[in-house]
């Protein structure tokens, strides 16, 4: 989305608050942290009822105090609940370039009182075990793409073995999940919209998520969900294709600089194995009151 529309997320994210939303999802990159701080400003909540989370860039690895001081300010908060590492790799710096290229960086903010928690972001089961070896705090949250056509089944038992939470992106997994047959099956028999079963599905399965919306309707809607049957539970998660409704990479299998089998990942774009890209090609609701905040879709998360 062009920086000059940003703004434009202000009047969304104040009617996310109004309806009853306490955790706000957000990062530098997406460019609604001041727009967020502005509206908390306004509503005059106090800062213990509020979860905000936000993410280091992945150019700012070496740039780490200065990169949540301009969190902290643009948000207009003492401290984050949760920071993250927005990539597992990380890139050299370049001003005014959040999308260059590679090496190395490390993470102490815990002792300072401005991070609640660490959590990371697209970390597979290698990429958490290689973190793993050296971290000296397990992270608190796992945010990754994950929804009825990626499920992640193996991904969120690990997490939930090292006592990780998972959240998920991109959680209903816009129309291609929202119009598969058996979600509309199941809107129907819980007098609820697509998105309200496949986010109830993430509750049921002890997963957390972050959806988006600008809807105010949508927002309300989604605070409002159904208690699925286990057996339609698990017919949802039958539905896992391996599918990935975006960070999809390019013709040659690039994305971000990685190589699928390098990142760790079984299965990537098209339900694809890892394996069939080749290994030199590069990857790269415990309650429902969250809510993203970034104003495009299609931005990497």
């Amino acid at each position: 989305m062009d920086p000059a529309e940003w703004h434009k997320s202000e009047p969304w994210l104040a009617s996310a608050l109004k309806a009853g939303y306490t955790h706000f999802d957000t990062a530098q990159m997406y460019g609604t942290e001041k727009y967020i701080g502005n509206i908390f400003k306004d509503a005059g909540i106090p800062r213990e009822k509020l979860f905000i989370a936000s993410e280091l860039l992945w150019n700012y690895h070496s740039l780490i105090e200065e990169s949540l001081e301009t969190t902290l300010k643009d948000l207009g908060t003492d401290y984050v609940d949760l920071f993250l590492i927005h990539w597992p790799q990380m890139v050299f710096y370049e001003e005014g370039n959040i999308r260059p290229r590679n090496p190395d960086g490390t993470l102490k903010l815990l002792d300072t009182g401005k991070v609640k928690n660490i959590r990371v972001s697209n970390f597979s089961i290698k990429t958490l075990e290689e973190l793993l070896k050296t971290a000296k705090v397990v992270p608190a949250v796992n945010q990754i793409e994950l929804h009825s056509y990626l499920a992640q089944a193996e991904l969120v038992e690990y997490c939930k073995s090292k006592g990780i939470v998972v959240t998920a992106y991109a959680p209903t997994g816009s129309s291609k999940v929202l119009s598969d047959p058996l979600i509309v099956e199941l809107a129907a028999k819980y007098k609820a919209s697509p998105a309200q079963v496949v986010l109830a599905w993430h509750l049921a399965r002890g997963t957390t998520a972050v959806p988006r919306s600008t809807s105010e309707a949508h927002q309300k809607e989604n605070l409002s969900l159904p208690t699925l049957d286990s057996e339609d539970v698990e017919r949802i998660t039958a539905l896992d294709k391996g599918l990935r409704v975006c960070n999809n990479p390019t013709e040659n299998g690039i994305i971000c600089g990685w190589s699928v089998e390098g990142m760790g990942c079984q299965r990537w774009g098209n339900g694809m194995d890892a394996k069939d890209l080749g290994a030199d090609q590069f990857f790269a609701l415990s309650s429902s009151h969250y809510i993203r905040g970034s104003p495009d879709a299609n931005s990497p998360h």
